[in-house]
This record gives C-alpha cells, structure tokens and sequence, in this order.
C-alpha cells in the first residue's frame, strides 16, 4: 500500500528564528532533558495531520506558521502550512522550510466534512488510496467515511495517551466511538472497508434507474464504435506488453548510441577549444620569431657595416695625402704619427659598438632558438588535433546516421503504444459503465444479512504472533502470551488486561501494540500511514522486582535495537540516551535545556515540554 513520510517540522515567523527538526526516512530520536519542547513536536504533528486543537507554549509566542513536510507516496514533496488556532491549511507542491508568502496550491480546511475534498483528511486519504474506504459506526450496520484522524490515532501516541489506562484503539471511553474505533482497527488488520448496506429503491429511484440504465447502454455503444479493432482486452493487454518489450529493448539501444554520440561531441568539443587556443598561441609565437630573425639580420647587418668601417678606415688613414679623413686637419696641421694615432681612436670606438652588437646579438639567439622549439611543438600537436577532429566528426556522423531510423522506429513503437492504451482505456470505461449498469439492475436487492463484524481469527492469530515477537525483542518480562482481545477490544498480556498494569507497562504495551499494528500493515500490504511517532513509550518502565528500583537499561536498549529494524518510518520521544551503537544509524536530537548546543525546540531555552 501507499504511505506518507514526515520529512520535518516547522515553526516560523516574522523576525523569528526557525524552530525546526528534519526526520530521518527510517529511525528519528529526539531525547534530552525535561522541558525542552519534545513533546510539543508530537502535538503539533498530530494538529498538522487534521487535529482540532493545539495547546500553545510560551516559546511558540510570535510564531504565525506551522510548515509539516511530508513526502507523498510517489515520492513528491507537500507541504502543509497551518497558522496556530485556525481551521484553514494550505498544501504546496514543494519542500519549503521557511516563512510561506507565495499563494497556496491547494486550500485545504483541518475540518473533515463528508462528501467534501477539501479537508486534509480527504486530501491525503485519496492520496494513500483509501478515499472511498467506509467504516461502520453502529450495531445497526450505518457507516460514514474513513477519515484521516482514524488513522493518526492508531500511528501518533501521546505520552498521555501513552499511559492512559484507555485501550489504544479506542478514541475515548464514549459507548458511541466504539463500534467505529473496532472498525477501523478491523480495516487495517484484514484491509476489508465496511460496504453500505442499502435497502433498495422506491418506486421513483426504479424509474430514474431505468432511464441511466438506457443512458448507460447508449454510451456503451457510442463508446463501442470508437473502437478499432477486433481485439479484446485480454489481446490488447498482450499486445501491449510485446510493444512494451520492444520499447525497452530500443530504448537500451538508443541509451548506448546516444551515450556515443553525447561523449562523441564532448570529445570534439574540447579537442576544438584546445585547438583554437593552440591556433592562437602558434600564431602570436610565428610572429615573435619573424620579428626576432628581423632583428637578428639587422644584428649581422650592423656587424658587417662595422667591420667594414675598420678595415675602411684604416686603409683610408695610412696611404691617403692631404686634408685628414677622420679629423678634417689641413696637412700643414698634421704631426708625423696624426693618421696612426686617428685610425687607432676610430678602430677603439668601432670594437666598442662591435661588442655591444654582439652581445645583443648573443642574447637574441637563444630566444629564437626557444621559440622555433615551441613553434615545432604546437605544429605537431596540431598535427595530432586536426585528424582527431575529423575522426570526431566521423563518429558523429555515424551515431547521428544510426540514431535518426532508430528514433523513428521509437517514435512508431510509441504511437502504436498509445493506440493500444487508447483501446484498452475505451474497453476499460465500456466495462465500467457495464458494471455500473448491473449495479443498477442489482439494487433493488436487499442484502439479507450483514457483513461480519469482527476480525477473522486466521489475522488476529497472525497479529498477535507479530505482537508478542515485538515483546520477545524487547526483552519485557512479565508479559507472556500477549494478544488483541477484540470484542474488548483491549491489549492482554501476562493473563491481566492492559489497563490493570502499571503505568510503565501501559506504556511498554501501548508503544508494542502500535508499532506491531505498523509492522504487520507494513509487510503484509495493508492500508497505514507508514509512519508511527512515539512519545515516552518506555521512559516509565520499571523492573517487575521490587516496589522501588530504577528504571531498567535493558528494555530501553532492546527497544531501541529493534526499531532500527522498523519496516516504516519511526520517530521516537524519549527523556533518557538511548543507546550509543543506536545513535550511529539513527537521526538524532539532543535537547539540553538552557546553556547547550540544542537548548530545545525553540531556539530560546525555556519551560516547554508538557
């Protein structure tokens, strides 16, 4: 069966710290000291899930909204969002955590009203399934409509209703809930709703039954003649899946080429930007090096030019006669050694330039030489880039060429899918309002006798075997042969009715008798929220030894290992630590009261746990 899941709880306002607490999708503690708002979160879970009242706490004081998280059946965030004190609640599409102003999704109203869809209650009723469910409410065999706080009762214990000597199916001690609390403990036991048990038509609804009977047959052959073949449902069901078969196989084939072809271009993606950024930086490098061989070749050129200067001048300055070359000195100014001396000075200055060009020549060198390295490097390596983009460009091609007949081939697989689904739908709505029609014709009989009451002792012998291996885990003493005693309807164990024990073991039993009801719907498939939330199930338990002893570690500790194994989900309220080896699976809070890392529920530490 379909279930819900609490995924947090929340309280939020204007200018307000959240008060929050996340639940994990299997085992959720919360546990610390006295005081801190534990159980408050169990009340509020409870006036989220359609409760009419709600006791505020001096820390809730400034806080305008109530957010409960729930993921759906099909897995779909809603949230819940309740102002405190009102009846209207509006549902989101979405897992919201903070202060709600977008508009609502859905207007929803806390109050259930019958033949109304807009109450919680229905809401999440049709959500699990169960919105045309019905229950008896009295001997006479009347019934009304399964509502979601039937539900709740039995999944969401207070620690007053923990120890409250009340059975734990009843709602309360009045004679007239309990025809209706059995029900629907019977509704989740076996599955089985309580059918209305009608009288038959007057004379009137006969003559307005057989006018919807002619409508009835006019639309089944409207309906009929919208068909377009000759097969039944049965045929087209097998169809059906044959189609199916192929779909999946060509999805499979059309996964892995399109997988190709994604990585394919991927692949051509980046070997492309590498490529361009390689193309970028061959040809900033093909500049430099043009530009640094231009320099070099104005190098040589200077060296040349110098060189020639000397051997130039030195030939000038020894064997030409008259005016001095270097100095312009007429000859009559001229001393014996003027032209040597000239020609040494003019030699001095070109070695000097001479030095100075070479040495820039030197260091030009290397640099070109680095750069015709990096040149030949990204030649190369865009040598190996360009055939790899047009393998690329290939593979693609290829995935491309097999994707387009397999998409069209998918494309006539679903179009076939959905005629057949067509077909089936029309065949299915034929059947319907045949049904309906035979319906119609049945209903002038009049049922002669009622539907059984109780539960079948083939499941009550089932439940009380999954009751007492809960008992067994928990290592309870004192509670031997434990069962549902229905017609009560009360819990029994050790030979002594529930209400006669001790509060410690009212508790104990309260806490195994709703997590075993859990258990058993669970894993037999039958209807239940999926949830359970336990306050205080075994924080006043005690050893059955003595008139004044501790309270035992033992029970504690079991009972703690074995919810781990809980089939749903569990949120556990509890005073004392559980066990450490529990904590490392569990999602857990620790309140610590004033001074601490997680004061409470609230942000502020103060007085709030009832």
């Amino acid at each position: 069966m379909a279930d819900l899941r609490l995924a947090h709880l929340t309280y939020a306002g204007s200018a307000k710290p959240l008060a929050q607490v996340v639940f994990g999708p299997e085992l959720t503690v919360i546990y610390g000291a006295s005081d801190t708002g534990k159980s408050f979160i169990v009340d509020s879970i409870e006036y989220m899930l359609g409760g009419a009242d709600l006791t505020l706490i001096p820390e809730a004081d400034g806080y305008s909204q109530i957010l409960l998280g729930l993921h759906m059946p099909d897995g779909s965030p809603l949230t819940l969002v309740r102002r405190p004190g009102s009846s209207s609640v509006q549902a989101h599409y979405a897992d919201l955590r903070n202060l709600v102003t977008r508009p609502a999704d859905r207007q929803l109203t806390a109050v259930h009203r019958a033949r109304s869809a807009r109450s919680v209650s229905a809401f999440l009723l049709t959500e699990l399934g169960l919105g045309e469910e019905q229950i008896r409410k009295n001997d006479a065999g009347g019934t009304r409509a399964l509502t979601l706080t039937d539900l709740v009762h039995l999944s969401v214990i207070t620690e007053t209703r923990m120890v409250d000597p009340l059975p734990p199916v009843l709602r309360s001690s009045a004679a007239s809930t309990k025809t209706a609390a059995m029900s629907v403990m019977k509704f989740l036991l076996t599955g089985e709703g309580d059918p209305v048990i009608e009288t038959g038509p007057n004379a009137g609804q006969r003559r307005v039954h057989k006018g919807q009977i002619n409508l009835l047959d006019q639309i089944v052959l409207d309906l009929t003649a919208k068909l377009t073949t000759q097969e039944n449902a049965t045929q087209l069901r097998e169809r059906q899946t044959r189609i199916q078969v192929t779909v999946d196989a060509q999805s499979r084939s059309l996964r892995v080429i399109a997988d190709r072809h994604v990585a394919a271009v991927a692949a051509r993606m980046q070997t492309a930007q590498e490529l361009a950024a390689l193309e970028s930086r061959l040809a900033e490098v093909s500049d430099l090096h043009a530009r640094f061989r231009l320099l070099e070749q104005q190098y040589r050129s200077d060296l040349d030019r110098l060189t020639m200067v000397s051997e130039v001048g030195s030939i000038l300055g020894y064997f030409k006669v008259g005016t001095c070359v270097f100095c312009g000195a007429e000859p009559q100014h001229q001393h014996p050694d003027h032209g040597e001396q000239e020609t040494t000075q003019l030699h001095a200055a070109v070695q000097a330039e001479v030095t100075k060009t070479s040495s820039l020549l030197a260091d030009l060198l290397p640099t070109i030489a680095d750069l015709r390295s990096q040149m030949e490097d990204l030649q190369a390596r865009r040598g190996e880039l360009l055939p790899r983009v047009v393998e690329l460009n290939a593979e693609i091609a290829e995935a491309e060429q097999h994707l387009e007949p397999l998409r069209t081939h998918m494309e006539e697989l679903l179009t076939a899918r959905s005629a057949v689904e067509r077909e089936l739908e029309l065949h299915s709505r034929i059947e319907e309002l045949e049904s309906r029609r035979s319906r119609l014709h049945g209903e002038g009989a009049v049922a002669q006798t009622r539907p059984t009451e109780h539960i079948p002792t083939r499941v009550l012998a089932e439940f009380d075997r999954v009751l007492r291996q809960t008992l067994d885990a928990w290592k309870v003493p004192a509670v031997e042969f434990a069962e549902y005693d229905q017609y009560a309807p009360e819990v029994r164990a050790g030979s002594r009715p529930r209400a006669g024990r001790g509060k410690g073991v009212r508790s104990v039993l309260h806490s195994a008798f709703t997590t075993s009801l859990a258990r058993f719907s669970i894993d037999n498939d039958l209807p239940h929220p999926g949830f359970v939330v336990l306050d205080s199930p075994v924080v006043t338990y005690r050893e059955p030894v003595g008139e004044d002893v501790d309270i035992t570690s033992n029970v504690v500790d079991h009972f703690y290992r074995d919810m781990l194994s809980f089939p749903g989900q569990a949120v556990v309220i509890e005073n004392g630590d559980p066990p450490t080896d529990v904590l490392s699976f569990a999602s857990a809070y620790r309140f610590t009261g004033p001074g601490g890392d997680r004061p409470g529920f609230f942000p502020a530490a103060a007085p709030a746990d009832r």
